[in-house]
């Protein structure tokens, strides 16, 4: 390049110079006649020496050419190779990003896991809570009794508060098939407190007290189908419960079977039970102990209990039926007979008001190990109006007749009972009624030796003819949770 650079300085040099020398030497040529053929030859070589000074400018140009394109690949790399870098900072700089925020991914999971394991461990013995309910229903009143017997006043009689039932009810599933049930039935400590007062140590009912805790349902259920549910246990009876549903009043009275002592809510036993037809039609029969959840024997025979039942828009209509010894068919005790019983209700039940009534009609319920016989009729008509959402009057008339019949004379001895009650009910909260209630029940003994005044609250055992009455006041609760 610098012996291009001195070639293209001596070049220009010369070609600068040779019209000078030309010049002067055309002045000298006419001052000194200088020979034609000299002067050719100087133009000669001048214009060589242009020819030459041209090429070398091109040779130039075309170097500078290279030099620059090469100087543009240079910054050209530079420029990638810069980009490159910045590339694998940012490529580094995410990784180094990612990394972190996988440990911490990484710890976060491992702290999940442990605590969930912990809450495992801390919720693993409580995990059926969530399949498990718990529930309680609670009858209780604060009334006045007026009770009498041909006129004259009962022991009984007075004011006071009353807790009739507590029920504390544990219901578990344990799948789509398979739950369990425990109630508990808890009636006042002391006995039946409007029945009689025990006051002093040395009644004879007095040892009643911390007795009145008792097991009223508890049973193992299969629901196969919603036709076909097996309980084994003490559980629901076939008739008691139903009408209770329908009733509705359980707390104020207890139904017209349960009343009168022609049957139980409750017995331990194996049942089916069902409900057919889109629910239009219900059954319930069972082999069941006989003596009720109070009192598990073991006897020779089981008792049979049953119902069949229908629904439509409203109305409803039963019948059922009980066979059995009662609990009663001991290894060596004489039976002498067969308890029977047949049901039988309809009605209509709405939001607005329910209108209804029940008959029953039974044999030998108090002569299963007597030569004697009984027989029982009775009849109970009820129903309820809702004034408001929050309001209802309701009312329930009661008529039976019970019969004891002497074997070995045939003389027939009869216990009348009439029985009513009205009143208003409040729906205090859900779950929560409030009803002020008078009851009346009117009792007539013909010449029974063992008629009771009023079977409502078992007046006692009363001998003579026997014209006996029953009033009672005020307020009955409901409280369910």
């Amino acid at each position: 390049m610098k012996l291009h650079h001195a070639l293209l300085a001596a070049v220009a040099v010369g070609a600068v110079t040779a019209p000078n020398a030309q010049a002067a030497e055309k002045k000298h040529a006419r001052h000194h006649h200088v020979p034609a053929a000299k002067e050719s030859g100087l133009k000669s070589e001048v214009e060589e020496l242009k020819a030459q000074v041209a090429a070398l400018r091109e040779e130039i140009r075309a170097e500078h050419s290279t030099a620059a394109a090469t100087q543009t690949q240079v910054a050209t790399l530079q420029s990638q190779t810069s980009t490159v870098a910045q590339t694998a900072s940012t490529a580094e700089q995410t990784a180094t990003t990612a990394a972190a925020k996988a440990d911490t991914a990484v710890a976060k999971a491992d702290a999940v896991q442990v605590a969930e394991t912990n809450t495992d461990k801390k919720v693993g013995a409580l995990a059926w809570a969530g399949d498990t309910k718990v529930g309680g229903t609670v009858f209780f009143n604060y009334s006045n009794i007026n009770q009498q017997s041909n006129g004259v006043k009962q022991a009984t009689n007075g004011t006071g508060i009353n807790l009739k039932r507590l029920y504390i009810t544990i219901d578990h599933k344990f799948s789509d098939i398979w739950s369990a049930n425990i109630t508990t039935d808890v009636s006042n400590a002391i006995g039946e407190t409007t029945n009689s007062n025990y006051t002093s140590a040395n009644s004879s009912s007095y040892s009643e007290i911390g007795k009145g805790f008792y097991i009223k349902k508890a049973y193992l259920q299969a629901k196969l189908d919603p036709s076909l549910i097996i309980r084994a246990g003490s559980s629901d009876t076939a008739w008691v419960p139903y009408m209770e549903g329908i009733y509705g009043h359980r707390y104020i009275e207890n139904e017209l079977l349960d009343e009168y002592k022609l049957g139980t809510s409750a017995d331990w036993g194996v049942s089916a039970l069902g409900d057919l037809a889109g629910g239009l039609i219900s059954y319930q029969v069972g082999v069941v102990n006989g003596a009720g959840y109070r009192s598990v024997q073991v006897t020779n025979s089981v008792d049979i209990d049953g119902r069949l039942s229908a629904q439509y828009k409203g109305f409803f209509a039963a019948v059922g039926g009980y066979s059995g010894k009662l609990g009663k068919d001991f290894y060596g005790t004489t039976i002498d007979h067969t308890a029977t019983r047949i049901d039988g209700a309809a009605g209509y039940k709405s939001d607005l008001f329910t209108v209804g009534a029940e008959y029953v009609s039974s044999r030998n319920f108090n002569s299963v190990t007597s030569l004697n016989q009984d027989r029982d009729r009775g009849l109970s008509a009820f129903a309820n109006f809702n004034i408001t959402p929050k309001w209802q009057v309701f009312g329930r008339y009661d008529w039976i007749r019970q019969t004891d019949i002497t074997t070995s004379t045939g003389v027939e001895n009869a216990v009348r009972n009439a029985y009513f009650n009205f009143g208003l009910q409040w729906e205090v909260a859900k779950l929560v009624d409030l009803s002020l209630v008078y009851k009346r029940a009117q009792a007539t003994n013909f010449n029974n030796p063992t008629g009771t005044i009023a079977w409502q609250e078992g007046a006692g055992t009363i001998g003579g003819t026997i014209n006996g009455t029953y009033d009672e006041v005020g307020l009955f609760g409901l409280i369910k949770f």
